[in-house]
């Protein structure tokens, strides 16, 4: 099933639901043939993801042919969050781009034998996970940009203009908050890699950390290593403009661009 320890402990303590593609799989995997049964359990599946709102429906998962098992796992623990924390350094957050930003990196990144098809897919996947900024009991969302995400100029000045003004807007949302991190801050800890940081309210012990690299995504559910990443934010955050200034500087940079 390609998941982490800490998605296994949350589906055996009831913390998280499971998708019915999946469940499906276990089911098999557990020897568990009698039909009734089977359509028992998957109704029971239906019903819960119905009563918890579209935020836990796991659409995502009609997914799996195409995005990578764990930007997956990482939306699945996103749907469950209380508060999540980025930081970027060279892109907007995947939750935070337009559609043609998106398909510009999306493009970039994906080499000539992947179909376009696959691309339009994983621009939708992307495009969506934006309804989670806005659903029923939203998480907390903070982010940080280094100025460069948006000094870098990505598909174009018009693609560039409407993906800074759409920052601009994200980050009146009441539960969005959003810093730039000014080239004046000089180094800071943050500038070895991006991350992802993904808080659970009732289980602060569980709290996951997401990490990309050119080798592959990662996701630790050391705690420790979450302290580290919450610590780090926390220094970053200091180093950052305040949010008022943060969004009159994304605004000036889309007037500027030519």
């Amino acid at each position: 099933m390609e998941w982490s320890i800490s998605k296994m402990n949350r589906i055996e303590k009831a913390k998280s639901g499971v998708s019915i593609n999946d469940l499906r799989a276990l089911l098999s995997l557990y020897g568990v043939t009698d039909k009734g049964q089977n359509e028992e359990l998957l109704e029971l599946a239906r019903a819960v993801a119905r009563a918890k709102g579209g935020r836990h429906d796991q659409w995502w998962r009609r997914y799996s042919e195409v995005a990578p098992a764990r930007l997956l796992e990482l939306l699945d623990y996103e749907s469950e969050a209380s508060s999540v924390s980025q930081f970027e350094t060279i892109f907007s957050p995947g939750i935070l781009q337009t559609e043609e930003y998106a398909s510009a990196v999306l493009k970039v990144f994906f080499d000539e034998k992947s179909s376009a098809e696959r691309v339009a897919a994983l621009v939708h996947l992307r495009t969506r996970r934006r309804d989670l900024l806005t659903s029923q009991d939203a998480p907390k969302f903070s982010f940080l940009l280094d100025e460069s995400v948006i000094r870098r100029m990505v598909g174009g000045a018009p693609i560039m203009r409407r993906q800074l003004r759409h920052l601009a807007g994200a980050a009146e949302l009441p539960n969005v908050t959003l810093r730039v991190v000014p080239f004046t801050a000089g180094l800071h800890s943050g500038m070895k890699q991006p991350f992802e940081l993904i808080e659970f309210a009732d289980t602060p012990d569980e709290n996951i950390v997401f990490l990309e690299s050119p080798r592959g995504d990662f996701i630790s559910d050391d705690p420790k290593e979450a302290q580290n990443y919450h610590m780090a934010f926390q220094h970053i955050t200091e180093e950052s403009l305040s949010t008022t200034a943060s969004a009159g500087l994304l605004r000036k940079a889309a007037d500027d661009m030519t």
